[in-house]
């Protein structure tokens, strides 16, 4: 249908599921709210005092975002405005952000071995409930709405090869039969 130019790095884009689009812009450190219908960006909000969003969740009850910062926070957005309501504490490498609409609990996966639960005490407070040890790396994650279960993957990491001119930060590499898939719940 087309092509809609984004300014910037894209991260990670959530729907509103009434014809919305928003996505992280990770080297801006900005939202962009998208009608996908028009093809064209309605809005660009600046997430500061959030830094290099990541991973990006919605209540769509209560149109909040949930911004994963790589500054250790979590950007809580109204999605109407572009306002930054809270910005609760996280754990440090934050890649994904989840939102469970029944138990109105926020979760980023952060790469340092946490997962941070915050819980929505109102549309407008937000309050850390706790970081839950994970292991290092785990930062891709999926939640289940069905059985509220977390799942994220990782696996134990040697030392990355030499750098290139094509790959000048390379990723540690993965050790061979390491790979394992995390569940949590309650």
């Amino acid at each position: 249908m087309g092509t809609i130019k984004l300014e910037g790095k894209p991260e990670f884009a959530v729907s509103d599921g009434q014809g919305e689009i928003f996505v992280n812009i990770e080297d801006k450190s900005q939202l962009d709210a998208i009608d996908p219908r028009k093809l064209e960006v309605k809005s660009s909000w600046p997430l500061a005092p959030c830094e290099e969003p990541s991973g990006l969740a919605m209540d769509r009850k209560h149109r909040r975002l949930f911004a994963g910062c790589h500054n250790k926070m979590m950007a809580v957005v109204d999605a109407d405005t572009g306002r930054v309501i809270a910005t609760p504490a996280i754990g440090e490498g934050v890649d994904a952000n989840a939102f469970d609409p029944e138990t109105e609990l926020a979760f980023a996966s952060c790469g340092e071995g946490v997962l941070t639960t915050v819980r929505e005490d109102s549309p407008n407070k937000f309050t850390v409930l706790e970081n839950v040890p994970t292991q290092a790396g785990a930062r891709t994650m999926a939640l289940d709405e069905k059985t509220h279960r977390i799942y994220t993957v990782t696996a134990k990491f040697g030392p990355p090869p030499a750098p290139t001119a094509d790959n000048p930060h390379p990723w540690r590499t993965i050790l061979p039969d390491t790979f394992v898939v995390l569940v949590f719940s309650k």
